[in-house]
This record gives structure tokens, C-alpha cells and sequence, in this order.
């Protein structure tokens, strides 16, 4: 069974921000991973992750205008600047928080020229790959069903993977939402076989409803993560899910699937 990692952005919402690293340490998680930190001073973020001593495992780095609806700048032309900055911003929150991997969002490109997005794209991330080589963290890239984020440039894993090609960058990987990649184009084992030695990060989520990854969805999820084990997957398993209810009453998945998996 992999390495579970709490997303606190969706998960333990019932309290505030600065107290769901403690609800994750006392719900037994080892690791953590949220949208975005760069509301708080790092140093208070680290003290929330030595406190609780989770280990953060990946954030996004700054994505533009979220309340305005952007997800991501790193494929919009003209914005260039603006993404380097933010790159070296969630840099120095990196080596603050000891994270080892940013990811970096690509945006919502509708009305851009694909080429010249695509083409933005492999720039920013060459950019990023390189910087953030420097400190030993490795920049991710994810696609993102187009339900949930209409227009959002990159959608297929093999898109990634190609566009992760292009860059040529050894700290360049690939995060692939098993809940995105379901919805998107299914075929989730072979893609595992295919693509594992280039994704840095999974997550998960229960499909449809993005809920708890137990047996009440379409996606078989004890095979999928024995198949992670038999595939030699080191990494974290990111619950990036919204409960049905309170989060706590929702955790007896892993348990859960542990079960069923043994039994089959």
C-alpha cells in the first residue's frame, strides 16, 4: 500500500488552515500537499509542518489571478515575467518548507494559438527545470480534465509526457491525478506501466463526485495501487478528494482497500 499523503486544501476544511497539519498528523498521515502557502510567512508553515512533523510533499507555485479564475500562467505568452517570478517565489518557500517538488500550472488557454502556447510552455518550464535544479527540487507539470477546468491547456498524460520530452530537462516530471486521467481517457494500469519512471506524483480521488477513493466509485483502486506496489512506486499518494461529510468520517478507506485487496 503506497505512502498517503493529505491534501489540505480539500481535506480537514472543518478547522482553519493553520490547524489541518495537526488533524492530518493525529488522522495517522505522514505527508501533506496544498494548493498554495504563500498566505502565510514561510517560516509559520514550516513551524505547522515541524509541529505536526509532516512532511510537505509538493505545492503549486504561484498561478495568477485565482479568484478571478486563472489556473496557471505558465502557457499564456506575455506572462513570461511574471511566471519567472513566481517560480523563484515558491523556490524560497521550497527550501523554507524542505518541499522537493513544485508544480507548475499551465493555465487556461483558450483564444491562445496552441503553437504559441505549447511553445510558452516549454520555455517557462525549461526555466523553471533549470532553477529549481539549482536547489535540488523537481518542477511537475499536470494535466487536468477539461469538466473540471474548461480551456485548461494540457489534459492528456501523453500530451505531458511529450511536452516533458520537448523540455529535456531531467527535473522536469510529470504528477498524474488518477481522478483526471479517469475522466479524461481512462486506461490508467497501462499507463502506469507506460509512464511511471517519469511521474513524480499521484493523487487520487473518487470518480465521478471527486469524494473518497473507497469502493463506491467507478475506479478499482486496490488493484491500482497494488499495481503501484508491484511497479516499485516510491512516492506519495496525494488525497486530493472532497469528503461526503466530515473528513475524519471518511478516512476508513485505506483500511478499507487494504481489506479487499488481501481478500482478492
Amino acid at each position: 500500500m503506497p505512502r498517503f499523503s493529505a491534501h489540505l486544501t480539500c481535506l480537514f476544511t472543518e478547522v482553519a488552515f493553520p490547524e489541518r497539519f495537526a488533524a492530518a498528523a493525529r488522522a495517522g498521515f505522514g505527508g501533506c500537499e496544498f494548493r498554495f502557502p504563500f498566505d502565510y510567512p514561510a517560516e509559520e508553515v514550516a513551524g505547522w509542518l515541524a509541529q505536526s512533523r509532516l512532511k510537505n510533499v509538493i505545492f503549486n507555485a504561484p498561478a495568477g489571478n485565482w479568484t478571478a479564475g486563472e489556473r496557471g500562467i505558465a502557457a499564456l505568452p506575455g506572462r513570461e515575467q511574471e511566471f519567472r517570478e513566481g517560480v523563484h517565489k515558491a523556490l524560497e518557500y521550497a527550501a523554507a518548507l524542505g518541499t522537493p517538488m513544485i508544480h507548475a500550472m499551465a493555465g487556461i488557454a483558450t483564444g491562445i494559438h496552441q503553437q504559441l502556447a505549447r511553445r510558452t510552455f516549454v520555455e517557462n518550464l525549461r526555466y523553471a527545470a533549470r532553477e529549481a535544479a539549482k536547489q535540488g527540487v523537481v518542477v511537475t507539470i499536470e494535466p487536468i480534465n477539461a469538466n473540471d477546468v474548461a480551456g485548461y491547456f494540457l489534459t492528456t498524460q501523453g500530451e505531458a509526457h511529450a511536452i516533458r520530452e520537448e523540455v529535456g530537462e531531467p527535473g522536469l516530471k510529470v504528477q498524474m491525478d488518477l481522478y483526471h486521467a479517469q475522466v479524461v481517457e481512462g486506461d490508467l494500469a497501462m499507463k502506469l506501466r507506460r509512464y511511471l519512471p517519469h511521474i513524480a506524483h499521484i493523487q487520487v480521488a473518487g470518480v465521478p463526485g471527486r469524494h473518497e477513493p473507497d469502493g463506491d466509485n467507478e475506479v478499482n483502486y486496490p488493484w491500482l495501487f497494488a499495481l503501484l506496489d508491484e511497479l516499485g512506486y516510491g512516492g506519495w499518494v496525494g488525497c486530493e478528494y472532497f469528503p461526503r461529510g466530515r473528513t475524519e468520517d471518511g478516512l476508513g478507506w485505506p483500511g478499507r482497500l487494504r481489506h479487499d485487496g488481501e481478500r482478492k
